[in-house]
């Protein structure tokens, strides 16, 4: 194929944009530099959200890891720690994503397979052993029940002697996201969005250096979402958590600095580093313009990136190394906050310890043996990167009104709005892959007749068994009537209005596990059930 195919993907970007073979400042329409990018740090922060970028320090190098038990990933922590990574991030597997204990029979065969299972706050004393939390940063993929995980590190922290008002780290809390395109969901919008909102609250006061939330566009683009619509569609979910904000009394500018956001890093270099420059220009003027924000840290959109899982070949898997080098670079140059590095055998099984180091010590060489960290904004003023950003602006722009159209995020997802549009370009991009009109080398382009044989980590089944008996030991030396009283009064709080964070903790610092948490609000809200079309 080869040549044929290169020649059919010249001219359009993944957002279906025209691409140019030439650009000219006749293609910038009068653009004038200082007045359309601003400085570095300033609004509408299209060349980044800190004036001296990297050349101050680089971004922070984030490892995306846990398996099994909370003992076999406090063993990975500690091996990432030691090879340099800056900062935590933590899998969870699903049973724990979806607010079941491990011993429910639901979830038998899924403990700890795509991540670390935790059941109650036990297992995060185990989890984060010897691991500082009042000077380590740490990101958690949790959703439903991120408020659970969340109180669950500050019961830990606190074990620890740490100051709460100094624990910093991201829950991404992103519940919108899981209706769109992932699934790890369990109670219904409005109920969620309650559940949020009261983050919200709790961490101003309790928390004030934690991001509440991760906003996330990544789990779109791996279900398909162009980069258009996966910046469209998770300002548009933005959106809505700041309205959620402003229901409960809270001003954009209360909520608005400690707002994060998550997306994607493609091989398609230039249209990924024009999108981050359009996402925080786009996300600028809506804190400003629509909410009113007076605090440039509210309207500056700081993100965590992740190379493209989705990419990713189990043929050749060693290929990954070169797209997740190019990925990483894209984040870099797009002006990310964080990164994490994909291991390049993930398209197979969970990473291996030699993986998940080649990963980061990719990000280490682009950090420290290239000279993109030697100058703030590289590609400002490129002809090329300035004339998609400014369409990239507009088609995201575009997208944001048809959800608004709708009324809201909430609604344009009971109509299945995003879902129908990513799933649309999903589907183009199979079509494109399968007819080779898109090149994917070792795919559909420079086969090998043969695989090298590879040995993927495996988790231990036994890991199951560790857990079920771990939570009956738990039930029978616990206080089980201070542990029931807590959660009678934590559906007391989800009937009401009270903040649901208060009578939550003190169920858990009585060690009821997550799984009890979660029926206790299910109970009283229910669980959300798509509808089987739209």
């Amino acid at each position: 194929m080869g040549e044929a195919g290169a020649e059919k993907q010249a001219g359009r970007t993944e957002s279906g944009l025209p691409m140019k073979p030439l650009y000219g400042s006749e293609d910038l329409d009068g653009f004038d530099p200082d007045a359309a990018l601003g400085a570095p740090g300033a609004y509408p922060f299209t060349r980044g959200p800190y004036p001296s970028m990297y050349t101050g320090r680089p971004w922070t190098m984030r490892q995306y890891a846990g398996f099994g038990n909370a003992r076999e990933s406090n063993a990975r922590y500690h091996q990432l720690v030691s090879a340099g990574t800056g900062g935590l991030s933590v899998a969870f597997d699903l049973p724990t994503q979806m607010g079941y204990d491990s011993d429910d029979p639901m979830v038998s065969g899924e403990v700890g397979k795509v991540g670390v299972a935790i059941d109650s706050v036990d297992d995060m004393l185990t989890l984060f052993g010897g691991l500082p939390l009042d000077t380590v940063s740490t990101s958690m993929t949790i959703n439903a029940p991120a408020a659970v995980l969340l109180l669950m590190y500050q019961l830990v922290a606190e074990s620890q002697g740490a100051d709460p008002a100094k624990l910093a780290g991201t829950i991404q809390n992103d519940v919108l996201k899981e209706y769109i395109a992932r699934g790890t969901y369990i109670f219904p919008p409005k109920a969620s969005l309650r559940l949020i909102s009261d983050i919200f609250a709790y961490c101003k006061d309790e928390l004030p250096r934690w991001n509440t939330i991760s906003i996330s566009g990544y789990h779109m683009a791996e279900a398909g979402a162009t980069p258009a619509q996966e910046i469209a569609f998770t300002l548009a979910n933005a959106k809505e958590y700041v309205r959620a904000a402003q229901a409960v009394g809270l001003s954009v500018d209360d909520i608005g600095p400690r707002l994060s956001f998550f997306f994607v890093a493609r091989t398609t270099l230039l249209e990924e580093i024009a999108k981050f420059r359009a996402a925080r220009r786009v996300w600028a003027r809506i804190v400003k313009e629509e909410f009113g924000s007076t605090n440039p840290k509210s309207q500056m959109l700081r993100f965590h990136t992740q190379t493209a899982g989705v990419q990713l070949t189990a043929q050749q898997p060693e290929v990954n190394l070169v797209r997740v080098a190019l990925q990483g670079l894209g984040a870099v140059l797009g002006g990310t906050q964080s990164l994490h590095t994909n291991s390049y055998d993930e398209a197979i099984a969970l990473p291996t310890e030699k993986a998940a180091r080649l990963a980061l010590r990719t990000q280490q060489v682009i950090a420290y043996e290239t000279d993109v960290c030697k100058t703030v904004d590289p590609f400002a003023g490129s002809y090329a990167i300035e004339s998609l950003t400014d369409e990239l602006e507009e088609a995201i722009v575009d997208l944001i009104n048809q959800v608004e159209e709708r009324g809201g995020a909430v609604a344009a997802i009971e109509q299945g709005f995003q879902k129908n549009e990513i799933e649309r370009s999903a589907y183009e991009v199979a079509k494109q892959i399968d007819s080779t009109e898109r090149t994917v080398v070792g795919v559909n382009a420079y086969t090998i007749d043969a695989e090298e044989p590879y040995e993927p980590l495996r988790v231990d089944p036994a890991i199951e068994v560790e857990q079920r008996e771990a939570l009956a030991r738990l039930r029978s030396e616990r206080d089980n009537a201070a542990v029931d009283a807590a959660l009678v009064a934590l559906k007391k709080a989800a009937e009401g209005t009270d903040n649901l964070l208060h009578p939550m903790k003190q169920a858990l610092a009585a060690r009821a596990t997550i799984g009890e948490v979660c029926n206790a609000l299910r109970g009283v809200w229910g669980t959300y059930v798509p509808p089987d079309k739209f």
